[in-house]
């Protein structure tokens, strides 16, 4: 699979075994008894995603020097916490402050932080990055994409179900250390997993331009 026609790319042993061990670290001192947590402000975070590391260099690759992490996420899914997540695409952004801005709406507030929709075309100039600390199988809710729906714009949240059929589903299977590189704008989804297992993920998405009006990026 290609980023470029597909919308998404599997980068085996992407992590090197010091960027694991941070990796490590950062998931047990953030989550504890829950499927997830945004991570902002973390030292660990920002080792691992520092200029010269792995997921930098496969970010600047895509998107240039520019590129930067806006947003990271980490999810713990197993079997005391076994989510399924239908089919959809993201569409949100997170910023400082809320300043009324032409095209972008509607605006809410998720822990805390202001997110916004903002015009799709930012959407799809964007990566998001996985990076997998345990093996993810057919059985443990992989992470589900539907190739080429990158493409086609901002999709009806009615219609991503059904136009995940009509393209074909792929699972993004992976082993410890390995990345998915896909495009933000891909149209996705996550089962419960068959046979649940410890998969810990860190979700990472990666922009290279500034917000117009003021606006502000709230970052990691």
């Amino acid at each position: 699979m290609k980023l470029e026609t597909d919308g998404a790319e599997h980068i085996p042993e992407a992590l090197s075994e010091s960027e694991l061990a941070t990796f490590n670290e950062l998931a047990d001192c953030t989550i504890a008894n829950s499927p997830g947590a945004r991570l902002m402000n973390e030292p660990l975070l920002s080792r691992l995603l520092a200029s010269g590391g792995s997921m930098s260099r496969i970010a600047c690759s895509r998107l240039g020097r520019h590129a930067r992490p806006v947003r990271a996420v980490l999810f713990d899914k197993r079997e005391d916490m076994n989510w399924a997540l239908g089919w959809h695409q993201d569409r949100t952004i997170a910023v400082e402050d809320r300043l009324e801005t032409p095209g972008f709406g509607p605006w809410s507030r998720k822990g805390g932080v202001v997110h916004v929709e903002p015009p799709f075309e930012l959407i799809e100039n964007m990566i998001t990055l996985r990076a997998h600390l345990d093996p993810c199988g057919e059985d443990n809710a992989p992470l589900l994409i539907a190739p080429g729906s990158h493409l086609l714009g901002r999709i009806p949240a009615n219609k991503a179900a059904i136009l995940a059929e009509e393209l074909g589903v792929v699972p993004c299977l992976a082993g410890i250390g390995d990345i998915w590189l896909y495009s933000t704008a891909i149209a996705h989804a996550s089962e419960k997993a068959v046979k649940p297992a410890r998969r810990r993920v860190l979700q990472v998405d990666y922009a290279n331009q500034a917000l117009p009006d003021g606006l502000r990026w709230y970052g990691i």
